[in-house]
């Protein structure tokens, strides 16, 4: 239980001060931390008054007794005051702990069990969030908003002296990055399997995020405390944090924070991966959701076993964005599928290993898809441009994909199914079970051997076609350098002498570069997930051993690829791609340098 909150607390920090809580935190710094402004303080102007007489017929002692007592009175108020506005920071943010906790661990579970759309929730926040902000921009309308309200003696609904009602709207619509911690907490929340270890990891989990949210409404605080400026525009800051709840709301609606997130670089990624790969979490995770009753019996599949074998239900296709190559663009159910052999395959359009296993899925569909075959693609993105719908149907089209895929944008199928792998193929028969597994690569005349055993098993007078496959080769382990990725989060296989750092700076190639790596030479920009150069003449060397050398970019241009003394140009257009620049009859060792002009940005190497 003390691990799984360890884990909890890590993953929720990483995911307070990651990209994802940018959309909120004007919220937070207005409405959570300047509005929480004590009185008294310097920004609140509230030093005592100075009594005076009035020039009337009373007495100099009774002006003095009721002059200390309405300052007795006043200072009473003001101390009351001040104490309800120390208190809205840790409101909202207490609110938004309450609410989130809530609404993730039961929300989904009990608008299931009574019928209701899912995102009810999320509306209702929404709405919330605009009415708190219409209070605060008009006093009329904020009157009127507190009438339902006035048989409670503190009846500001979230506007002034409340908070708790601010945060717990802020809750219902904050939705954190992916994680394993949060798949693990959604999948235990939405299959209603909430035991205890799964409350510790979710309260956790929202403490940790909510820390570094505390830590910003508290700095709000303080500085409307220390700035003059706020002292004397107290209405324009309410209306301005009116403003920042009315426009996070309409951008939640159209979801303009998911565009803002990726202008923004991924800079926990690398955290997250160290906490996702974590053998100890993993197994932890397993413990606290990730294990469910539609996957837990997925483990009695080997990984690419060369017979049938038994593996339980296959898990929903869940929590899918979109999806495309169906009739009208239209979901597809496992259960509507019965009667028909389904792999599903997950996959990412620039992964270079699925995009060698892709002509193998498509053969097959176009072979077996009248025999009773479906192959459902399930596109769980590796990086941040993965994510743009556009991009992956302009891959599945050059890729040639024509069966049905899934947009699994937030990895919530790829969790359900426990996946850790690009590609991963998992073989449901007729009846709906899981019968093979086969992670990463080759295999592929197992594969079709056991498709065909099932079509034959689904329908016996069925008169298959010849094979596809002649053999099962596939790349061996080692065999070719690793994977080499380019930006600061992810890099691999760096072999120069500077430092790798993100942001501008200057490289140059070292006399005698390690086998198996990379180097830079000129003026770069080294961004998270990818580098582009900033000045004429920077190019990329590279010392491998593979059959083919392919190279991920985007933007306009081309690529001078200097292999063997001999130069060859690659023309490189749109968005990030694969683009094969090696490609020999047998493996070998070999260096090559790879000058890249402005305009363009690379993301990584692989190879065959």
């Amino acid at each position: 239980m003390l691990q799984l909150a360890l884990i909890g607390l890590l993953g929720g920090l990483i995911t307070g001060i990651s990209p994802c809580i940018l959309p909120v935190l004007p919220v937070i710094f207005l409405s959570g931390g300047v509005q929480g402004a004590r009185p008294g303080s310097a920004a609140s102007g509230g030093a005592p008054r100075d009594k005076t007489s009035d020039g009337g017929s009373t007495s100099g002692g009774e002006v003095a007794a009721s002059g200390n007592l309405a300052t007795a009175v006043e200072r009473e108020s003001e101390a009351k005051a001040k104490r309800r506005a120390g208190w809205r920071p840790y409101l909202v943010i207490l609110g938004l702990v309450i609410s989130f906790s809530t609404f993730t661990l039961v929300g989904s579970f009990l608008l299931t069990l009574v019928n209701l759309p899912q995102d009810l929730l999320r509306w209702i926040g929404l709405v919330v969030l605009v009415l708190i902000g219409l209070g605060l921009i008009f006093d009329r309308f904020q009157h009127i908003l507190e009438k339902p309200f006035s048989w409670i003696p503190q009846r500001r609904v979230g506007t002034e002296n409340g908070g708790l009602v601010l945060g717990l709207a802020l809750g219902v619509v904050y939705v954190p990055c992916a994680g394993p911690v949060l798949a693990a907490i959604a999948v235990a929340g939405a299959t209603g399997q909430v035991g205890p270890e799964t409350i510790v990891l979710t309260l956790t989990f929202a403490l940790g995020a909510a820390i570094p949210l505390l830590v910003f409404a508290l700095a709000g605080r303080r500085v409307a405390e220390r700035v003059k400026a706020f002292r004397k525009n107290q209405r324009k800051i309410r209306i301005a944090g009116g403003i920042m709840m009315i426009a996070l709301a309409i951008g939640l609606v159209f979801n303009l924070p998911q565009l803002l997130q990726k202008l923004v670089p991924d800079y926990t990624s690398s955290l997250q991966e160290q906490v996702q790969d974590n053998d100890a979490v993993k197994k932890a995770l397993d413990l606290g959701g990730l294990v469910n009753d539609q996957n837990k019996d997925l483990d009695k599949c080997s990984n690419g076993g060369t017979s049938l074998e038994s593996c339980g239900t296959a898990p929903d296709i869940k929590g899918i964005q979109e999806w495309f190559n169906t009739p009208g663009n239209q979901a597809v159910n496992l259960k509507d599928l019965k009667g028909k052999v389904v792999l599903v395959d997950f996959w990412a359009y620039s992964c270079i290993n699925c995009q060698r296993s892709v002509p193998h899925l498509t053969q097959w569909y176009s072979k077996y898809k009248d025999s009773g075959l479906e192959i459902i693609g399930v596109h769980s993105p590796e990086y941040a441009f993965e994510k743009e719908t556009r991009n992956v149907m302009s891959g599945a089209q050059n890729l040639g994909i024509t069966y049905p895929v899934a947009i699994d944008n937030n990895l919530s199928t790829w969790t359900n199914y426990r996946n850790r792998y690009w590609p991963a193929h998992y073989l449901i028969d007729a009846d709906g079970t899981v019968r093979h597994i086969k992670f990463g690569e080759g295999g592929y005349q197992t594969t079709e051997k056991l498709i065909r055993e099932l079509l034959q098993q689904a329908k016996p007078s069925l008169q298959l076609p010849a094979p596809v496959e002649a053999s099962d080769d596939g790349p061996i382990a080692g065999a070719t350098t690793p994977e080499t990725y380019l930006g600061v989060t992810k890099k691999v296989n760096y072999g120069g002498t500077e430092p790798y750092r993100a942001g501008d700076g200057v490289y140059s190639a070292p006399s005698a570069q390690p086998a198996d790596s990379f180097a830079l030479t000129g003026s770069w920009n080294l961004g998270t997930q990818s580098i582009a150069p900033t000045a004429a003449g920077s190019s990329i060397s590279l010392n491998y051993h593979a059959k083919q050398v392919y190279i991920v970019v985007s933007g306009e241009g081309s690529l001078d690829v200097i292999r063997d003394g001999k130069a060859s140009t690659v023309a490189v257009s749109g968005t990030p791609t694969l683009y094969k620049i090696v490609d020999d009859s047998e493996i070998r060792e070999g260096a090559l340098e790879v000058r890249v002009p402005q305009g363009i940005q690379a993301y990584s190497f692989t190879f065959g």
